[in-house]
């Protein structure tokens, strides 16, 4: 088949009738069973996903079809999708099936997209590399000896291998830009709020944000188009007006853009980043554009703040899986408190017990003030200095991670280690601002290479249009 860039050129294909909803979608599929070692997808629903393709062909023929039209969409397994499995790719969902759809869901379904199935990925969405899933790790596609970073891997990966055109994740503190800098495709973290979270399973509610993986701009801005509005279901999410993103036309502006001293002088910075990243700086300079260093003293304790709020916030929501009203349910109970504790020491995985208890730890009366109190104190703080940055430049552009992809086991052992692969990643969520990452070729071994750009609250218009000025420097 035809290797389509975007949606828009599907939709021409399928107006003209060189091509239908039904083809597209069993172009993916077959993707999918050529590339299953990849463990990208946790379910596949292609006898469902053919039918709803063969409809939205008349739809298209009647001139009824919706905006996404064509658009086969993967879901990240932390999104309820209504009598379909929902497990966050943990042992402690086992047989829960969800009972209605997340917002997100809904809107690309009111918009004629097709749901191909749910991805793997991190359980609970807490890691970097895709490898603390129930149903084991997820490979990356350019070197199925590497991680392809998490926790969102399975829905990068499949982007990636074409086994869908566009999926939807989930950012809690990297969880989109980690793993699309690791595969070499488009991640956006939105603004916090920008799209409701009604459907998706919290891990830390103040940070996490639905985002999108696309090889496309384009198909990325007209995705967030549609799922991003207020929701009665969501009290945290904005009433901001959503711009028409896929409409906009670019404007031809010389950008004040910011780089971080400290992010590009870091030790821990793959060499071949570093110079990838100093590269587009000379470029975008030779082009008109101010690219200044500056100083963000606050750095160092943008990561030990995210992992202590957002601990914190899953000790907290992850205490109502217990094995009473759904999911597994361990055998050979005696009280209600060996069910507690045999239920959530089988069903939960490590890392997730190790994040579980480090919250519980944050949050006891012993260290409340100390670690907790402390920590939102410091969350201000860097989200008012991120946002001064705003105040004198349009974006800040940094590493979205210090390394390309890692080898699958190797830094399993190291707890540390693991967290530091979102040292860079972790500030966009910190503040609340929106992120995205973007493929800048590949280091010497072939591994993709990722650079981050951030900006201010609902400025996701901007960002699109600075990224494809990004872009035309590849």
């Amino acid at each position: 088949m035809k290797r389509y860039l975007n949606l828009f050129d599907i939709q021409k294909d399928l107006k003209e009738g060189t091509l239908t909803c039904v083809e597209r979608d069993q172009y993916h599929l077959d993707n999918i069973t050529r590339k299953q070692y990849l463990n990208a997808f946790l379910s596949v629903y292609a006898d469902e996903a053919l039918a709803r393709a063969s409809e939205i062909d008349k739809k298209i023929k009647a001139g009824t079809a919706g905006k996404l039209a064509g658009l086969v969409v993967g879901l990240k397994d932390v999104l309820a999708y209504k009598d379909h499995p929902l497990q966050a790719s943990s042992k402690i969902l086992e047989g829960f099936i969800s009972q209605f759809n997340a917002t997100a869901v809904q809107r690309l379904l009111n918009e004629d997209a097709i749901i191909i199935g749910r991805q793997n990925c991190d359980e609970f969405a807490m890691g970097s590399s895709s490898e603390n899933s129930a149903f084991g790790p997820v490979l990356n596609d350019a070197d199925n000896t590497r991680v392809p970073g998490g926790s969102s891997g399975g829905s990068a990966v499949a982007v990636m291998a074409d086994m869908c055109q566009v999926s939807i994740g989930s950012d809690t503190g990297g969880s989109v830009r980690q793993p699309a800098a690791f595969c070499g495709v488009i991640g956006l973290k939105p603004t916090y709020s920008r799209i409701s979270r009604h459907g998706l399973v919290a891990y830390g509610s103040s940070f996490d944000c639905i985002g999108i993986f696309s090889k496309s701009l384009k198909d990325m801005e007209v995705v967030l188009e549609v799922i991003a509005c207020a929701d009665d279901y969501d009290s945290t999410v904005s009433n901001e007006p959503v711009p028409g993103y896929s409409n906009a036309k670019d404007e031809n502006k010389k950008y004040r853009i910011a780089y971080i001293r400290e992010t590009i002088e870091s030790p821990a910075l793959q060499a071949e980043i570093r110079e990838a990243i100093l590269s587009k700086i000379k470029t975008l300079q030779s082009l008109g554009h101010t690219v200044e260093a500056i100083d963000f003293p606050l750095l160092e304790y943008v990561l030990p703040t995210y992992y202590i709020l957002a601990t914190a916030e899953a000790s907290s929501n992850l205490s109502r899986f217990d094995g009473v009203r759904y999911g597994y349910r361990a055998k050979d109970i005696t009280d209600l408190q060996s069910l507690y504790m045999k239920t959530r020491g089988e069903g939960f995985g490590k890392e997730v017990q190790r994040r579980i208890l480090l919250g519980n730890f944050v949050l006891s009366s012993s260290y409340y003030d100390a670690y907790y109190t402390k920590a939102q104190k410091v969350r201000r703080l860097i989200r008012d200095k991120t946002k001064d940055i705003f105040k004198d430049y349009n974006f800040i552009i940094m590493p979205t991670t210090p390394t390309t992809a890692f080898k699958l086991g190797e830094l399993t052992d190291n707890p540390l280690e693991m967290y530091l692969a979102d040292v860079f990643s972790v500030q966009a969520n910190v503040a609340g601002i929106p992120g995205i990452s973007l493929p800048c070729g590949n280091d010497a071994k072939g591994l993709p290479i990722g650079i981050q750009v951030i900006a201010d609250d609902f400025r996701e218009l901007e960002l699109f249009q600075f990224s494809r000025v990004f872009l035309g420097l590849n």
